[in-house]
């Protein structure tokens, strides 16, 4: 092959996101999840897009826009289009000061408060658990703290809008490398590694783990939450800053009705300031008290 023929470019790397295409994907996206989409994202949502493109066997970016707002096309495309533009950064131990937080007073305070019952369920949610790396942080912390003073039982919900992640969720299966911020001890009690040669290392969660972790997907932005109303703690870290100031205190208040009196949100570091407006009381950086 001639050299200046393998320089030719794909078909497809001409076909770029109109400006007018973009605009509609990111009102839509606004208003179904919350999340502002600004012009200087218009080139990442491009290039997450074009996979989707080919896979449809579309033309390029304003056959998929044609498809995407036809009346019958929005409901059926509207998930894998959440999926494609939605940021799932997140890692094992992530702000590992909130964990030990959890482990040396969060849980003893819920504990202690509700010295009445007997073996008191704890139960924990991560409301944007992404791909399962904090759910299962929080797991391993939780299991480690119950093995010492077997007091407590607990339960741990992640939930995301994406289902691609909530996928990876539950299969529980990662990349070796990612699992790095994970203390020796505890990965030797709760991850599985992989013996298969000439393949990129993985490792999985524990079954006995993973029977303690449920992940069900959520939109942060419908008006109400199919879940328990006597939650002791909620993460809810590093995705308010992607929501407007309206909607980060909606998403707010209905989180807060979920958690018990006495129980604790916690929001990532990057959105301390927006905790300066919750009526909860503050324990420490980013941690709120409900009271």
């Amino acid at each position: 092959m001639p050299f200046s023929a393998r320089l030719q470019p794909r078909p497809d790397d001409d076909d770029h996101l109109s400006l007018v295409t973009f605009n509609k994907i990111a009102t839509l996206i606004g208003q179904e999840v919350g999340i502002r989409l600004p012009p200087a994202k218009r080139l990442m949502i491009e290039g997450r897009l074009r996979k989707r493109v080919r896979a449809l066997g579309l033309d390029g970016f304003e056959a998929y826009g044609k498809h995407l707002f036809r009346e019958d096309g929005l409901a059926s495309e509207l998930p894998y289009l959440i999926n494609a533009v939605t940021t799932n950064k997140t890692d094992f131990f992530r702000e590992p000061e909130h964990f030990e937080l959890m482990e040396k007073l969060l849980v003893p305070t819920l504990i202690t408060e509700r010295k009445s019952e007997r073996n008191p369920l704890i139960k924990v949610w991560s409301a944007a658990s992404s791909t399962g790396a904090e759910a299962y942080t929080i797991a391993m912390v939780m299991a480690d703290l119950a093995a010492q003073r077997r007091d407590f039982r607990f339960a741990v919900l992640g939930t995301d809008i994406s289902t691609d992640v909530l996928d990876q969720g539950r299969a529980a299966i990662y990349p070796a490398e990612q699992i790095a911020p994970v203390p020796q001890a505890m990965q030797s009690r709760h991850l599985m590694f992989s013996r298969r040669p000439g393949i990129r290392p993985e490792v999985r969660i524990a079954p006995e783990l993973r029977r303690l972790v449920q992940f069900r997907r959520l939109n942060l932005m419908d008006g109400s939450y199919p879940f328990d109303r006597d939650v002791d703690i909620i993460f809810l870290r590093n995705v308010l800053i992607y929501f407007d100031k309206a909607d980060q205190s909606s998403v707010i208040s209905r989180l807060i009705g979920h958690l018990r009196p006495g129980g604790y949100l916690l929001l990532g570091h990057s959105e301390s300031m927006i905790g300066t407006s919750i009526t909860m009381r503050q324990v420490a950086p980013a941690v709120f008290q409900k009271v």
